[in-house]
């Protein structure tokens, strides 16, 4: 795709909106050096020279189409804590609202700390809830799904095993969508693709796609066989497993797989490219841009955030000017 296309499309998906379902994050990094090991065990001591904090799982889903300048609709369930209140910040902050986040004061608000020296991540400590959400809390959720859907162009479900993607919630998705033709986007977990079936797209890894199988996925032939099957298992209409290094590949109902090489030169950190991935992908088909175009699009993003460290969003203006004249 050459640059005019990409600019077009792109021009459109500032009219569009998405609609994010899934398991929110914060992600708060300690970042520092070190110079010396402790003496209290062998354990290097950080020297903190700076924090800061990022959107993770769905959040972070949102934050890229916020930095393509497509307005996310974010349903998620948040504690009554001091991170809920510091994501909901980070979002007015850009504009958006929190009328479709829930809040469940029994549960916290996934919370993921890293230190990093060096450019290394030393250690992470996670801070989470992962019980299926339930009773008043699941009523509140499905309201809030509904009024979110209202004037989407796509929904991504982003799954990232916390809680929110239940049985409950992708029926309600599926008929919500099915009833609206809106496209329905699933970034798969590891374990739960039973719940995923009647999803227009899915875009798993290669550890995900492989394990719904309980095998890894070693050769072409292996790739070939557990797309196909994936389609035929979860009834979608397209499965795009994305390889790191390798880029992804499309398979469709009764076309031949299409192979979208990678577009990194380097690659530093793939923390946050499958979100990427699939919100540059939502956008394009919210602003009515065919499959493949949108997938090349999410293609070359993923290729620019994968040289960065730790999650990243890609710009609308970089996401252009990384293809050709």
């Amino acid at each position: 795709m050459k640059r005019r296309s990409a600019r077009k499309i792109c021009s459109a998906i500032r009219k569009s909106s998405v609609a994010v379902v899934g398991d929110l994050m914060l992600d708060r990094y300690f970042w520092g050096q070190v110079d010396r090991i402790s003496p209290e065990a062998p354990v290097p001591v950080v020297n903190v020279e700076k924090t800061n904090i990022r959107p993770g799982g769905a959040a972070n889903v949102a934050w890229n189409l916020i930095s393509l300048e497509c307005r996310p609709r974010l349903v998620c369930v948040l504690g009554r804590d001091h991170q809920a209140r510091e994501i909901k910040d980070f979002f007015s902050a850009q504009g958006i609202s929190g009328e479709y986040m829930v809040t469940d004061g029994k549960r916290l608000t996934t919370e993921k700390i890293r230190i990093v020296a060096h450019n290394q991540q030393v250690v992470r400590a996670d801070f989470e809830s992962v019980e299926e959400i339930q009773g008043r809390t699941l009523t509140r959720l499905r309201a809030a799904i509904e009024m979110a859907l209202e004037g989407a162009g796509a929904v991504v479900v982003s799954d990232y095993g916390k809680g929110v993607v239940s049985a409950p919630v992708m029926d309600t998705l599926r008929e919500l969508c099915r009833r609206r033709s809106i496209p329905l986007l699933v970034d798969p977990k590891e374990g739960h693709f039973s719940l995923y079936r009647g999803a227009r797209i899915l875009t798993p890894n290669l550890a995900e796609a492989g394990g719904f199988y309980h095998r890894k996925i070693r050769s072409p032939e292996d790739l070939e066989r557990t797309g196909r099957s994936l389609l035929q298992d979860l009834e979608a209409e397209a499965v795009l497993i994305t390889r790191g290094e390798e880029g992804m590949t499309l398979f469709e109902k009764g076309k031949k797989s299409h192979h979208f090489p990678t577009r990194a030169s380097e690659v530093y950190d793939v923390t946050g490219a499958g979100d990427t991935v699939i919100s540059v992908l939502a956008a394009g088909l919210a602003s009515g841009a065919p499959l493949y175009e949108s997938i090349e699009l999410a293609n070359a993003a993923a290729g620019l955030v994968v040289r960065e460290l730790g999650t990243a969003a890609v710009s609308l203006k970089n996401l252009v000017d990384s293809f050709p004249l």
